[in-house]
């Protein structure tokens, strides 16, 4: 059936439901992979965002259980230029329209995603409104400008967990840490920050050993102090990181004792932390072939990227920038020179993506075990 996404400025696209009636809205951004869509969906930095894949073809093998990056599809609506209906995979369990269908989400195809995209990359990311409904173009535009701004926006502490959990490498297990937290684990203990942390960040994190406890975005310093861990780490998320005021309060409180590493929303909050700011992207980096130069090996890796934020270190002395975006010269990573403290904005657990980045989860390992000696 007929569907038609609208965005603020009054660009209007013209395609197909393939999961029946229904409306979206949010922020309009384009992901450059050509395969990974169901991490991407899954993927909880992309709550709030309708998301436009640049390959043309999408869906072809279909989802599984097995690649699922959290608990249920995040994104707000899928933007594709055709989705495959019959999938063709040994791994598939269901077909991407069923999926989306059952989620609740709204899916398009049809659309020309390559004039999309360009638009976007002219002017920017944009609300958009998505709808079956036969509305004017006048209503639509009206109805997406009165979408809220990505600016502001404390996403983080809508896909956050409702309460902590330890992660054994498979699955997560509940843990009232209201009564304190039995490590038991032999490795390392790591709190990490839910602020809508991939399931594959803790997947590789548990490979290096740690002992893992996830707490939710609003936990306080002195309550992370309480748990005894030996080091913190904090995850993606979705959103602005300036409106995640309570997270850079308590990450400016621990990385005064603790080791501390942060991917991503992660890497923004300990920016600001430590001094730094924030700003808005035009359009984001968004994909899995993003090369960044690692400045202290002097190797290019090939990355998995998703955000809307950048950090600016440039007034701070005690921090240098580690890693730099070979496509716009923007920071992708940074190292305090004296604390033990790393943070990338990239995605080294990939998922979707390369692989090449990987080495920052031996890094925080190593730098963990020089400071406690675990």
């Amino acid at each position: 059936m007929k569907a038609v996404l609208t965005l603020e400025d009054g660009a209007r696209f013209e395609g197909a439901s393939f999961t029946g009636h229904g409306a979206a809205e949010g922020e309009v951004i384009f992901n450059t992979g050509m395969t990974g869509y169901q991490e991407i969906l899954t993927d909880p930095s992309y709550v709030g965002q309708m998301v436009c894949m640049t390959y043309p073809l999408i869906g072809n093998y279909g989802v599984n259980p097995e690649d699922v990056e959290s608990s249920r599809v995040q994104c707000a609506a899928f933007i594709v230029k055709e989705c495959c209906k019959q999938p063709s995979n040994w791994r598939s369990t269901m077909p991407l329209p069923e999926y989306l269908e059952r989620a609740g989400v709204m899916g398009i195809e049809g659309i020309d995603t390559r004039a999309l995209t360009r638009h976007l990359r002219l002017n920017g990311a944009q609300r958009g409104y998505m709808t079956t409904e036969d509305l004017s173009p006048e209503e639509m535009v009206a109805k997406a400008r009165a979408i809220p701004s990505m600016e502001g926006l404390n996403l983080a502490e809508r896909v956050t967990c409702g309460g902590s959990y330890a992660w054994d490498g498979a699955a997560p297990r509940p843990v009232d840490t209201a009564k304190g937290h039995d490590w038991t684990g032999s490795g390392p203990r790591l709190v990490v920050y839910d602020f809508g942390v991939k399931w594959n960040i803790l997947r590789l994190l548990a490979g290096q050993g740690f002992d893992l406890l996830v707490v939710p975005a609003c936990t306080t310093a002195a309550q992370v102090r309480d748990l005894a861990p030996d080091a913190v780490f904090l995850s993606n998320g979705p959103g602005d990181p300036a409106a995640v005021t309570t997270a850079v309060e308590a990450a400016r409180d621990l990385i005064q004792d603790y080791p501390v590493a942060g991917i991503c929303l992660g890497h923004q909050l300990l920016g600001l932390a430590l001094g730094g700011t924030t700003y808005k992207l035009k359009f984001g980096h968004h994909g899995c072939n993003h090369p960044v130069l690692d400045l202290e090996t002097g190797k290019i890796e090939i990355s998995s990227q998703n955000h809307g934020f950048c950090v600016d270190i440039s007034k701070l002395d005690s921090l240098k920038m580690t890693h730099k975006n070979l496509n716009d010269g923007t920071l992708e990573g940074f190292a305090h020179r004296d604390k033990p403290i790393l943070a990338i904005q990239f995605h080294p657990e990939a998922a979707p993506g390369p692989h090449d980045s990987q080495c920052f989860m031996a890094r925080f390992r190593d730098m963990v075990r020089r400071e406690t000696g675990k």
